[in-house]
């Protein structure tokens, strides 16, 4: 089965703590993240299947009221995405690295959804708004091939929204940079 993962974003964060309970309480889903993203705004994204996240981000936004910025659920998420998020990749050996800025932390999940599933690379990091000013970022590694047409699908499928700030791809990347990266 195909997972799904919704995301809330919230303007408070003791009624972000309160909605994640209350998205646990409601459906059949697992906490990927629940916390302060940047000053005064809380993030909480869960995984589970299609019926179980948009009955808990429903329960979510109900909960929310006034204090909901942002929600969105995505179907038939990479098997990767989740990893980047929760710092949980092995990347292995690093040929070409590559990376994407993104307005919201909503859009870097995005992004790095449609990186995965648009060319043959592996994604390092989705990184969401933390020091960040409420942006996100993805960095991923492969050929510098695949690095490229990964961006290109991210900057085609995501253009209109004008959510991507700004992307850069690197061949050969120094290792002192790798290494600070992981």
């Amino acid at each position: 089965m195909k997972k799904s993962i919704g995301l809330v974003e919230l303007k408070s964060i003791p009624i972000g703590i309160e909605v994640a309970d209350i998205m646990l309480k409601t459906a059949n889903v697992e906490l990927v993240l629940a916390n302060p993203i940047c000053p005064g705004k809380y993030v909480i994204i869960v995984s589970g299947n299609v019926g179980s996240v948009e009955n808990a981000i429903k329960a979510g936004k109900d909960r929310a009221g006034i204090f909901l910025i942002e929600s969105h659920v995505i179907n038939n998420i990479h098997e990767d995405v989740i990893p980047a998020l929760t710092g949980t990749v092995e990347p292995g050996n690093i040929k070409s690295i590559g990376c994407i800025e993104t307005i919201s932390a909503l859009t870097a999940i995005k992004a790095g959804d449609v990186a995965l599933k648009s060319s043959n690379i592996k994604l390092i990091e989705i990184r969401l708004a933390r020091g960040l000013g409420g942006k996100g970022f993805i960095v991923m590694c492969g050929d510098i091939a695949s690095i490229n047409s990964a961006i290109k699908s991210c900057t085609n499928e995501l253009q209109e929204s004008g959510e991507i700030t700004s992307t850069s791809s690197i061949a050969s990347p120094h290792k002192d940079l790798i290494n600070k990266l992981m």
